[in-house]
């Protein structure tokens, strides 16, 4: 066939969608630009519904939310679904709600009902791929009528092949020699080659087709083009046919993506590295249909360290791959967000260092701090981050967080809290405010363990007294601090109550003196304070014991103690 030849490719355009009457300018009236201020950011999160979310997936959408909402612009929510048979019931649902646990909100697109059931929001839908069949109709018809598509008949073999094709496999580097590439090139050139007539034939006898794309770049020529993470980069241009249209009618990720970008008014495109080897084709595809290019950012995989010390990619069988994980473990949303924003930006944590109480929004998110080399993910960072975030909170906070996961992941616990909130309450207030606030929770799931003593329900002695001290002293510490043991004494008393007891059995009051000769003394004042404490809560560490005491009142500390002295 002849692409010079104008009148031919209408009627083959006329020959494969007789059905499609629109044409992209009806749809250009249909879809009218935004309007939003100078400099505003229009950013999407575009997943498929295959499964849990990754946290991987956290990364764009954060980048998204960020660069939409700190300009004044539009963040949406696009669901790319026309790969039917890796569809997961519900997992679009799931996406939404995980999304927003995680402070992730979308200004329109897929958005939940008061049912619960996907629908749109916003007047630049379907924001569901597999709704908009007809809109990619319409500029394929236009390319074939243009000269820039053609129908390309498969064997049987040939579709089995195209119609397993996804998102996935669609962007995994093939190994190819330059004699295989040669004889594949030539395949793809004589496949341009047909008639009318064999195309009416074919449509007649029902044979199916794809569509695809006729490419006209020279891959010895290089495309000069600016990554907004990567900067400066030259591409090859694109000299494959690729598929635009499956067998099905149904577009693949390439043909899909362009349109909606370009209909949605979407400015900035944020997607995985993985998908540098597509550009070229974008680029094309992009040129093709007429519409200016979207700024890309592809964001570097996240990376862990396996069990020799070498960086693989973060895999969804991993711990800490699958956002529900993080639920069950007990990590609050903030937390995961901090995290995520300390990985993202190279200068938030010292933003956070000078603005401790601002929430992480404030934060001026910059696409030039964000690391082209990728990030690792850490739990030991995750945690200490976590630390920080949790003592920030108020005790009222922390108490409804705790009991919320506790009644969920943990019953009895959260039964326990709820049966005895004041004690709860004041528990979770020792030690909190100030600045240097106490740093004992990275999780929700480490309450039980840092604060279950103050319930005689939970109690156990976790740690045994040390050895090196006579159980005599011990003992004697005890039942000499019960003797003067006041629950109505200000600190600074019961202190010095403590320090005569010191005194009275040989130990140090003063610690410079016990510094200066400890040789001079059976021990010092602290380790007076370990015995009550270890009599107390069972524990060699504990928050302060003065508050504890305040806290447990009278009767359990009385009882505590005696039933340390019974033990020994």
């Amino acid at each position: 066939m002849d692409f010079e030849n104008m009148n031919d490719t209408a009627r083959l355009a006329e020959l494969l969608f007789p059905q499609v009457t629109e044409t992209p300018d009806d749809l250009a009236k249909k879809y009218p630009p935004r309007d939003l201020p100078e400099g505003a950011k229009v950013t999407r999160f575009a997943p498929s519904p295959t499964g849990f979310v990754h946290f991987g997936g956290l990364f764009p959408s954060t980048v998204g939310e960020r660069l939409a909402h700190q300009s004044g612009g539009v963040f949406f929510l696009r669901i790319e679904d026309t790969d039917a048979k890796r569809e997961v019931p519900g997992a679009a649902e799931g996406l939404i709600k995980t999304l927003a646990h995680y402070g992730i909100h979308f200004d329109e697109g897929a958005v939940l009902d008061d049912n619960g059931n996907v629908t749109d929001k916003g007047i630049y839908g379907p924001y569901k791929q597999s709704q908009r069949g007809a809109i990619y109709h319409v500029y394929a018809k236009d390319l074939v009528a243009r000269g820039l598509a053609y129908p390309c008949f498969t064997t049987e073999e040939e579709l089995e092949e195209l119609q397993t094709t996804d998102k996935k496999t669609e962007i995994k580097t093939r190994v190819w020699t330059e004699d295989m590439a040669a004889k594949q090139h030539e395949k793809m050139l004589a496949g341009r080659v047909f008639t009318l007539d064999e195309v009416q034939a074919h449509l007649t006898a029902g044979d199916p087709f794809v569509l695809r794309i006729r490419a006209d770049g020279n891959p010895e020529k290089r495309i000069p083009f600016t990554d907004l993470v990567r900067g400066a980069l030259e591409v090859p241009e694109n000299d494959e046919d690729f598929v635009l249209l499956k067998s099905d009618g149904i577009p693949t990720y390439h043909f899909a993506h362009a349109i909606d970008d370009h209909l949605m008014g979407t400015t900035h495109v944020i997607r995985g590295e993985e998908w540098l080897p597509s550009l070229p084709k974008h680029i094309q595809l992009f040129r093709y249909l007429g519409f200016k290019l979207p700024k890309f950012m592809h964001i570097s995989q996240i990376m862990r360290l396996d069990e020799n010390g070498n960086k693989k990619k973060l895999s969804k069988r991993d711990m800490g791959a699958n956002m529900d994980d993080y639920s069950r473990m007990g990590y609050a949303p903030a937390c995961v967000c901090e995290y995520v924003m300390t990985l993202l930006n190279s200068n938030f944590e010292e933003w956070r260092t000078q603005n401790p109480d601002a929430p992480y929004t404030d934060f001026p998110f910059n696409i030039k701090k964000m690391s082209a080399s990728g990030c690792l993910f850490d739990f030991d960072k995750l945690n200490d981050v976590s630390k920080n975030v949790i003592s920030r909170m108020s005790a009222e906070q922390v108490l409804a967080a705790v009991t919320e996961w506790a009644l969920q992941y943990d019953p009895d616990f959260g039964a326990l809290l709820q049966n005895h909130n004041n004690v709860a309450l004041q528990a979770f207030a020792i030690g909190r405010g100030g600045k240097k606030p106490r740093k004992d929770l990275a999780t929700w799931a480490d309450a039980k363990g840092y604060m279950g003593f103050f319930f005689d329900e939970l109690f156990t002695m976790q740690d045994a007294f040390p050895g090196e001290f006579a159980r005599d002293d011990i003992k004697a510490a005890i039942n000499a601090f019960l003797a003067s043991y006041d629950p109505a004494d200000e600190m600074n008393v019961w202190f010095d109550k403590i320090k005569a007891v010191a005194d009275n059995l040989g130990y140090a009051s003063d610690m410079k003196a016990y510094k200066a000769d400890p040789a001079a003394f059976k021990g010092s004042v602290a380790d007076i304070s370990m015995f009550l404490r270890l009599a107390l809560t069972g524990k060699l560490a504990s928050p302060d014991m003065y508050a504890v005491m305040q806290t447990l009142g009278a009767d359990c500390v009385t009882a505590r103690m005696k039933n340390a002295l019974a033990a020994l």
